[in-house]
């Protein structure tokens, strides 16, 4: 199962998160976020990744000329698309990106069918929020979704949920962001340490 923590937005939270065993790094570039990070920023970070930690883009709403530049500029080798992008436009992207979907009780997993992308992110529905809000959902829906893909779960995942959250959702992937935070875009090394140390031993 691959380890993704998102909100990065200095040196020492991703070489610390890479260190503990990341599979990836994701950098926010949506500027209502607060733990949005500049382009030029990010890529100062990413230059000093190790070769097999993906840097992930996460946007929302942009053109693809800005997803372009973005690319070029940051060294970002995956795009988590946050918004609301239709099917047509996650399938003409220059790198691999997979697609973020809000869930509540009563979302409707066939929407998944018309997204054509390697894998489906499921986060929380807060309204007036687009993500990292620290909440779960019903994970019986993840469950579900994963006959339609691989399923990377997220949404208030912490140390002290996250057995039992890949215990029944079994995912491709989880991925931690304000739960193992200090403040938001800030990590707290004991809970990355702890979260590391639960997920290796399962």
């Amino acid at each position: 199962m691959k380890i993704k923590i998102c909100g990065i937005t200095n040196n020492d939270d991703a070489l610390m998160a890479a260190e503990l065993g990341a599979d990836a790094l994701g950098f926010i570039f949506v500027k209502k976020s607060p733990r949005y990070i500049n382009p030029y920023d990010a890529q100062k970070i990413i230059k000093l990744l190790p070769p097999f930690i993906t840097p992930v883009g996460v946007v929302a709403d942009v053109s693809n000329e800005e997803i372009s530049d973005l690319i070029k500029i940051t060294g970002i080798r995956c795009l988590q698309l946050h918004g609301s992008e239709v099917p047509d436009f996650c399938a003409d992207l220059s790198v691999p990106a997979y697609k973020s979907f809000r869930v509540n009780n009563g979302f409707d997993l066939q929407v998944l069918l018309n997204y054509r992308v390697p894998a489906y992110l499921l986060d929380t529905y807060v309204e007036g929020t687009m993500g990292g809000t620290g909440r779960t959902f019903d994970w019986d829906i993840a469950v579900k979704a994963k006959s339609f893909g691989k399923i990377i779960l997220a949404g208030g995942l912490t140390p002290e949920n996250i057995a039992e959250a890949i215990k029944k959702v079994q995912p491709y992937a989880v991925d931690l962001n304000s739960g193992v935070e200090s403040a938001p875009g800030k990590k707290d090394k004991n809970k990355l340490e702890h979260v590391f140390k639960i997920i290796r031993s399962l």
